[in-house]
């Protein structure tokens, strides 16, 4: 068992069919898990609503990218430089492990991954930290960076090297160009994806919450940074429980409960597009069963932020008994598309018309080639280039140039570190009046990226209960019926008489309306009652004599009635088999309470 991990939960998990590690048979493969059929189902269902909230109901569109990607994509992406962790190996047993947890798990440092590579060695050192495996010291061993991404080759040989996707986003933002076609070039718009990514982390650990293929749901909100806004009214009164930097640095700091219009008010949260799918987020998690009581968002602190955001900020759950990040809300501004318009060969700007058109100086120039050539060489056309750039971000240093009497007359421009002067009158500098109707911008990017199944372990731990029926001890879990693996059990009250029959007939007809049917017929009522209490499933219905109009006691029911049985409160109610379907889908929609029957 992992550290940190439920031991009821986890076997409830395996017996259960939830989750299991994968490749048992041959001693199990660390940091990947093979999920039955209840957690397949589960996890369908999340995703399933995540879909609905953050594409549907937002008007996003969604794409399925490959989960393989030429070089080159993580080469603009960063990837390939900076998507590291900290590695620790001991000295003794050979064993790596994460410096950053190892510092985590024995001190009250938090976050230590923020903290650096050579202010963790010094606390490895200074608490005298120990290999969790075999207890040799760790101080004075290298701390290393590891890159977290899976190689591969494409094709035959080793010419067309390849990467696992470490996230799903870089499949978004390579397709940006036609994606934006899609869009008719309007901003804002969004795309959506859900599938795996994989990171080959160093000691995957606690059950689902630290693997090494994993399933992510992300949206890339594309905007227009000057101009477009998110409307907060429509999540503007939802509480959310912010944990912000300053409350982490101090000793007893603690989350705050504020609506998402006070955290945007107080400038607690920077952006308010971040604040808006904070909210959306929110409402979601609490829809798919996390106790929100067990929640919080965490802003970054200093040393955790991406030096392409100002401001970010993660969901965590109390789970394992740690928080653990189950998402995060970036603003990623403009560096994704910019690095890829950079690198490849494709236009990653969208054209913004203006409302009327307008008249500017734009600077120019246009170098004497049959000057450049001679003088520079091979450098002439880079040089050429470094002129054009130099004029748009500094027209003024030719206009200096020219007018200086006692200058020399030339510009400098930089070519691979070098330094080339060139006389301002072979460059062709000049300003020229344009008419303009728009301008070409990179759009900025709004991320909220969640981990499904980390979201799917929160579930299952926060819906994990045990009480008493009866005399008797139970283990139920109060999944919410939207996401539960099984919407509907039916049984008959015992298979002869035609009983077995007609239930199954009913479970044919439940299906037939869209519901998830398990059918059993094995052992005694009650037992069947527990079985599907364990796997969440939130309701029971039971075929007896009454329903095949043959009932032998007046307390049995009317004809042609069944009895459904709710999971949380085991309360039950005698319900006309014709309205059975069309009650069912209302109570799994939440259209229905069970209490209204």
């Amino acid at each position: 068992m992992s550290e940190g991990e439920s031991p009821d939960l986890t076997e409830l998990a395996k017996r259960r069919g939830f989750f299991l590690q994968s490749a048992g048979a041959y001693g199990g493969v660390s940091g990947f898990y093979t999920f039955g059929p209840q957690g397949a189902a589960l996890k369908d269902n999340i995703e399933n609503t995540w879909r609905d909230r953050f594409t549907v109901q937002e008007g996003n569109m969604e794409i399925d990218a490959p989960t393989i990607m030429p070089e080159p994509v993580f080469e603009a992406s960063g990837h390939l430089d900076g998507f590291d962790d900290m590695i620790v190996e001991c000295p003794d047993c050979g064993e790596s492990h994460r410096a950053d947890h190892v510092v985590e798990d024995n001190t009250d440092y938090e976050e230590a991954e923020a903290l650096g590579a050579e202010r963790v060695g010094e606390i490895i050192a200074e608490y005298e930290l120990v290999c969790p495996v075999c207890g040799t010291g760790l101080a004075g061993q290298a701390i290393e960076e590891f890159n977290l991404m899976f190689e591969t080759n494409i094709g035959p040989g080793s010419s067309s090297p390849g990467y696992l996707r470490p996230e799903t986003a870089q499949g978004i933002f390579v397709e940006f160009p036609q994606l934006a076609e899609y869009a008719r070039n309007q901003l804002p718009f969004g795309v959506t994806q859900v599938g795996r990514a994989y990171r080959n982390e160093i000691s995957p650990r606690k059950s689902l919450v630290r693997v090494r293929e994993f399933t992510q749901a992300e949206l890339e909100l594309f905007i227009d940074p000057e101009e477009d806004e998110p409307d907060l009214s429509a999540v503007e009164d939802v509480v959310a429980p912010f944990y912000s930097a300053e409350a982490q640095e101090d000793d007893d700091g603690e989350a705050r409960e504020l609506t998402i219009r006070e955290a945007v008010d107080e400038g607690l949260v920077a952006d308010p597009w971040i604040a808006y799918y904070l909210g959306v987020a929110t409402e979601w998690y609490e829809r798919i069963g996390v106790d929100m009581d067990r929640f919080r968002f965490r802003q970054h602190l200093g040393g955790e932020l991406a030096h392409y955001a100002a401001d970010c900020w993660d969901a965590e759950s109390y789970i394992t008994g740690d928080w653990v990040e189950i998402a995060g809300f970036a603003y990623r501004s403009d560096y994704d598309l910019s690095k890829h318009d950079e690198y490849s060969d494709e236009d990653y700007t969208i054209f913004k018309q203006y409302d009327e058109p307008v008249t500017v100086e734009r600077p120019t120039v246009d170098p004497d080639m049959s000057y450049l050539g001679p003088e520079f060489g091979g450098a002439a056309g880079d040089v050429a280039d470094a002129l054009e750039t130099l004029a748009e971000s500094d027209p003024d240093a030719f206009r200096d140039a020219a007018d200086d009497p006692e200058g020399d007359g030339t510009v400098t421009v930089e070519v691979d570190g070098e330094s080339h002067e060139v006389p301002v009158g072979q460059t062709g500098f000049a300003v020229e009046e344009v008419t303009e109707s728009g301008e070409h911008i990179l759009p900025h990017v709004v991320e909220p990226s969640l981990g499904i199944d980390r979201a799917l372990y929160t579930v299952l731990d926060h819906c994990y209960r045990e009480d008493e029926i009866d005399g008797e001890e139970r283990t139920f879990l109060e999944l919410p019926a939207e996401v539960a693996p099984t919407t509907v059990g039916v049984f008959p009250l015992m298979d002869r008489d035609g009983l077995g029959e007609r239930a199954r007939e009913v479970a044919a007809d439940l299906r037939e309306q869209g519901l998830s049917v398990a059918y059993d017929d094995s052992g005694a009522i009650g037992r069947r009652y527990r079985r599907q209490d364990e796997v969440g499933t939130p309701f029971c219905v039971t075929v007896d004599y009454a329903t095949v109009g043959e009932a032998r006691d007046e307390d049995e029911g009317e004809p042609g009635t069944v009895t459904v049985r709710e999971r949380d409160t085991t309360a039950q109610r005698r319900l006309p088999i014709e309205e059975l379907p069309e009650t069912l889908e209302a109570l799994r929609d939440g259209d229905l309470e069970f209490a209204e029957l």
